[in-house]
């Protein structure tokens, strides 16, 4: 462990630490914050008669929708002249929602995700290569200075440019690797086309995330690396990558952070608390956050929480993978669809290649969703390039009628030559949804 004092901290001390922090938090926004003030006196919760984890469930809750409002800095606790930095989201539902960080949030947000990076079986001295994005997104910077506090040697390789990407982790040698699981997958496709072994490399663990992805996609990932592959969960509202992640001992659940980010788990329809072990909205308060300490923040991500012991040794609370996102679910023909559900199914099919995206149009008056996928090229070298052979006719059929015994919907599949499903630089695109410009 990077922070052993913390991470295997006794459950009763770690809640005398966490309520000491959620008072100087709720402190803290009440008076520099004049939003939540409004909020904290409509429910008579001032700080003075604030009684710390029992009272959390009165505690306002923050949405997307309330950093977006007040964009874009009128949630900040700190004036701008404290702020060292800042990070945006990318503004694609709208405006973006900027965060800032005082020198002491660089300092927690360097030291989770150095604890992350250990998690994953890192170790100071390893050259480790990080191919996410730098710039506003959060994942490059975050790593790169988590990576840098356990004193590892850092490639800041970013995204894109696969050749020159594979040529660095050929000659530096680096142990470790961290991108979108996507674009690390697809850069072993192109070593592997190279006629390189993927699984000769140096690299023996890999941070994956910023993405959805199934234990399917993890084998496939272990499977073509000869890696460690586990999940890391953050979101920039927050502080970015860091906020939990699997140990490679275990990969068990997500460690969250807990001496940093109280989580909850909620209804998302009525916002009442789920018991442990249910899957619900994730919500998550700042306990250390000097800049932008949000209360209860609501990040439309579904899971499950268990707070046993792992036997890594860590005893802080484990998030499940997310299952999905509030605002990703479909809605095909009255049937709520998650686009993860369908990625095992794909992933397990030793005949299609590791891509796929769902295409949602309107047929008519209904919905129609479309799963394109591809074949190996071994598989469409057998069918002799052949795109109306019976064999993938058959293969599209049996698909088909596989997920329509998971959704309990009928869709259609399209199997398609190799290398006909755009490959990520950075984030996939899963889901091409064309109702909206078909002016549907």
């Amino acid at each position: 462990m990077f922070q052993s004092e913390f991470e295997a901290m006794e459950r009763t001390e770690l809640e005398r630490l966490q309520e000491k922090r959620l008072r100087e938090i709720v402190t803290r926004v009440y008076h520099h914050v004049p939003f939540y003030r409004k909020q904290l006196d409509e429910r008579k919760l001032s700080p003075d008669c604030f009684r710390g984890l029992d009272d959390l469930p009165r505690l306002p809750f923050t949405t997307k929708k309330d950093l977006r409002d007040h964009y874009p800095a009128g949630l900040f606790a700190v004036g701008m002249e404290e702020v060292k930095r800042l990070h945006a989201s990318s503004g694609t539902k709208g405006k973006p929602t900027v965060v800032g960080y005082t020198r002491r949030d660089l300092q927690s947000w360097a030291d989770v995700c150095a604890r992350a990076i250990v998690a994953a079986g890192g170790k100071e001295g390893d050259i480790f290569h990080n191919a996410y994005g730098y710039g506003l997104f959060t994942g490059g910077l975050g790593l790169h200075q988590g990576a840098e506090r356990l004193g590892q040697t850092v490639i800041p390789a970013s995204g894109g440019n696969r050749l020159r990407q594979l040529s660095m982790i050929c000659d530096l040698k680096p142990r470790g690797i961290a991108g979108t699981p996507s674009f690390i997958l697809s850069l072993g496709e192109t070593l592997a086309e190279m006629g390189e072994d993927p699984r000769e490399t140096s690299l023996e663990y890999g941070i994956f995330g910023a993405e959805p992805w199934s234990e399917a996609m993890r084998e496939k990932l272990e499977d073509l690396w000869g890696i460690h592959a586990v999940d890391i969960y953050g979101l920039s509202e927050l502080t970015g990558p860091g906020v939990a992640i699997e140990c490679w001992q275990a990969k068990d659940g997500l460690h969250i952070a807990e001496d940093h980010f109280l989580v909850e788990v909620i209804d998302p329809e009525t916002g009442e608390r789920k018991p442990d072990g249910e899957i619900g909205e994730l919500v998550f308060t700042s306990l250390t956050k000097e800049a932008i300490p949000l209360l209860r923040y609501r990040t439309g991500d579904l899971a499950a929480v268990v707070r046993e012991p792992c036997r890594c040794g860590r005893t802080h609370a484990r998030m499940s993978r997310v299952k999905g996102r509030i605002d990703d679910m479909l809605i095909i023909r009255g049937v709520n669809v998650y686009p993860m559900e369908i990625e095992p199914v794909l992933m397990r099919k030793s005949h299609l290649a590791p891509h796929y995206q769902l295409i949602i149009e309107k047929r008519g008056r209904l919905d129609e969703l479309t799963v394109e996928v591809e074949v190996t090229e071994a598989v469409w070298q057998q069918l002799g390039r052949n795109a109306a052979h019976e064999k993938l006719k058959a293969l599209t059929k049996e698909l088909a009628s596989e997920i329509k015994d998971l959704l309990g919907l009928s869709i259609l599949v399209k199997i398609h030559a190799p290398k006909s499903i755009p490959r990520s630089e950075g984030k996939a695109v899963r889901i091409i949804d064309r109702r909206m410009t078909a002016g549907s």
